[in-house]
């Protein structure tokens, strides 16, 4: 197949694009930098500068590269974790979201392709009512990530009816993936909230390339979470990955005191956050992630 993958340069795009190659894919992986093109090239795909909130080159570059497929990897996420000002750290992710994907979804209709896949996220943010893990059935919670939310509503909405595959990685784990919140650990700076009840699923950045290879190579339909079998709550991976850092155990701080401090988001996620079902994922797509537990997969990445 030729698959397009927008935003090909970032820690996941990188695993994608090497797995895709690998599996004998024809490859157009764009980035943002100049900077970047060699490293794409250096994985055996074509390179293309583009800006993904820019409609023109957008569908220029996908007229170019007469993809099979679409691979909707953009973001901008970067530099130390912002959580307290959630929806300015992840401003232009929104609009990637928003735009970047009606701009990819119109570039596709224009030029014929017959699939698109696209990145979405389910680590804490299920509804926060009823269990602590939630299937594909269930909603994701409308004001959990401020703005971000309905970003992701919108991607989510536009690529099922486009007739693609939606994909709610976890939180990610791996080389380059956490280095800002180990940091913040070793620092002490990432406490547990209240009770820290609230779940998260987490996924390795190896797990989720190879579901999406899976979703691209079936064509899948509709939205799958690509998230590892063992969703926990905060006052247990949190502790677990400091001790994998060799960093001292994590504060206890209360919730009256982390609201001004540390912001809406982070509370919500550490003591209401819900995490996510892997089950679907499995059953349609055949994936086995790897790094079945953040558990092991944390010892191995940081000891």
């Amino acid at each position: 197949m030729r698959v397009f993958v927008a935003g090909g340069a970032g820690v996941l795009g990188r695993r994608l694009v090497a797995r895709l190659v690998a599996r004998g894919h024809q490859v157009t992986a764009t980035t943002t930098s100049p900077g970047k093109v060699g490293v794409l090239e250096s994985l055996g795909s074509e390179a293309v500068v583009m800006d993904g909130l820019d409609a023109e080159a957008v569908g220029e570059a996908v007229a170019r590269a007469r993809p099979d497929a679409i691979v909707h990897q953009m973001t901008a996420i970067s530099g130390k974790p912002d959580i307290r000002h959630f929806d300015r750290w992840f401003a232009t992710t929104n609009r990637l979201r928003t735009e970047g994907t009606d701009h990819l979804l119109a570039a596709a209709e224009a030029t014929g392709v017959p699939h698109v896949a696209a990145q979405s996220y389910a680590s804490w943010n299920g509804i926060r009512e009823g269990g602590w893990v939630k299937t594909e059935e269930d909603p994701l919670d409308p004001t959990s990530t401020g703005q971000g939310a309905e970003a992701i509503r919108h991607l989510e909405r536009a690529v099922v009816a486009a007739g693609g595959a939606v994909l709610r990685y976890g939180a990610f784990y791996g080389p380059g993936a956490t280095d800002a919140q180990v940091e913040l650990v070793r620092k002490r700076q990432y406490p547990v909230i209240g009770d820290g009840r609230g779940h998260s699923s987490w996924v390795h950045l190896d797990d989720a390339a190879e579901a999406t290879v899976l979703a691209v190579e079936q064509r899948a339909r509709g939205v799958f979470n690509i998230v590892d079998d063992e969703p926990a709550p905060a006052r247990e991976w949190l502790p677990h990955l400091a001790a994998c850092a060799g960093a001292k155990p994590p504060m206890r701080i209360p919730v009256w005191l982390a609201r001004p401090l540390a912001g809406r988001t982070a509370v919500a996620m550490m003591t209401e956050g819900r995490g996510f079902s892997n089950a679907k994922a499995k059953r349609e797509l055949g994936w086995q992630p790897r790094h079945p537990s953040w558990r092991q997969g944390f010892e191995e990445e940081l000891r």
